[in-house]
């Protein structure tokens, strides 16, 4: 008996700003492919899709699926999966992507949102594809989001939380429905899963990787070899990406000392964060900041203890 061929899945890492985690794809370029891809993919935090135009497949695992033009898919950041539109055509999307636990965190003001069940469910038991028809609550606030996003009118922000809180409320019904209607249960979590979470919410923390491998009841070993296979890099290495990618917007996004933001990230010697910043952005966090700041012609303002960028309107 031949073996099985083994599944290869890519991992895609977006980069959500700290003090707004989403991100927005949209325009006529962001098309899919008729040919189907040879791997699946997984990301950093959820996605959200709705397709624009023509039909196609997704793929969970070994599930296929089909997709039509008003269809909304939401995926959560570890779900395996691929999306290939009908032969001859190439299907248009809008994407976003967003860490629904830190957007919606001001909601939540002093709950633990680790243990509050609608993020963890949204995080890890999401593979849903919504018509327009039967879920016009979802596309009608999907839709709105992006428009918020696109036009970034004064007050954007508090708009597309409120909505997105809409959304996670009305994803959760729906994902409970369409599972008792399956009758069973999301399988498609992968198994590095607790270790991802962890270092989402604890980055800025000291532990050792072995504390990883016991989350996902894995031997050290084991745990190290898989990570890396799925992730492209090993646990340490993800953890400091994390860090440095966390580092980076708050370099742009407020006032705070390199060592101040060196120490909220994680790193405990400034040479350390400067030689790790260095080699994933390609320059030092000072020429980084001088680039990227937007603190030019700009106000600040206070939220949740930190200081962040307003940008002044022109008369």
């Amino acid at each position: 008996m031949s073996k099985k061929k083994k599944t290869v899945i890519e991992f895609r890492d977006y980069d959500l700003p700290a003090h707004f985690p989403v991100l927005l794809l949209t325009g006529d370029h962001w098309r899919i492919s008729d040919v189907p891809s040879g791997r699946l993919h997984i990301h950093n935090c959820l996605e959200i899709g709705l397709c624009e135009t023509d039909s196609g497949t997704i793929k969970f695992e070994d599930t296929t699926y089909s997709f039509y033009a008003g269809d909304i898919t939401a995926i959560s950041c570890d779900i395996p999966h691929t999306t290939f539109s009908a032969p001859g055509t190439n299907s248009k999307w809008s994407y976003l992507f967003v860490d629904m636990g830190e957007l919606l965190h001001p909601f939540f003001s002093g709950a633990d949102l680790h243990n509050v069940e609608l993020f963890s469910f949204l995080d890890h038991h999401l593979n849903l594809i919504m018509g327009k028809t039967n879920y016009p609550v979802i596309y009608s606030i999907v839709t709105e989001i992006i428009e918020e996003m696109k036009k970034q009118e004064p007050g954007f922000e508090v708009a597309v939380r409120g909505l997105f809180l809409a959304l996670a409320t009305n994803l959760m019904r729906a994902a409970s429905l369409n599972h008792k209607k399956k009758d069973q249960t999301p399988e498609n979590a992968l198994v590095i899963a607790p270790a991802l979470d962890f270092i989402r919410y604890h980055y800025m923390e000291d532990f050792p990787m072995e504390q990883l491998a016991d989350l996902c009841s894995l031997s050290p070993a084991h745990f190290r070899r898989l990570f890396s296979s799925i992730m492209g890099n090993r646990p340490l290495e993800y953890l400091n990406t994390t860090r440095i990618r966390k580092a980076s917007d708050l370099l742009r996004m407020t006032e705070e000392s390199v060592l101040t933001i060196s120490e909220r990230v994680g790193f405990h010697s400034i040479s350390s964060f400067n030689r790790h910043f260095l080699a994933i952005m390609g320059e030092t966090p000072r020429d980084w900041r001088k680039q990227m700041s937007i603190l030019k012609d700009q106000s600040l303002f206070k939220y949740n203890g930190w200081m962040y960028a307003e940008v002044l309107k022109k008369k």
